[in-house]
């Protein structure tokens, strides 16, 4: 729902192309640079790194 609300109904989209950029900026967004509060503020893929380790 976050991607629809937040990366595509915003937009007058035209075409499948422009759609499917949006879609990926926005899940490169929410995965790589969004912080979490819940995550110790620090992004997803932070997270998931720090677990590895």
């Amino acid at each position: 729902s976050h991607l629809k609300a937040e990366a595509l109904y915003p937009y007058d989209i035209r075409s499948i192309e422009e759609a499917q950029q949006r879609i990926e900026a926005f899940i490169q967004f929410y995965n790589e640079e969004r912080i979490q509060l819940k995550l110790n503020k620090l992004t997803p893929i932070e997270y998931r790194r720090q677990l590895a380790v």
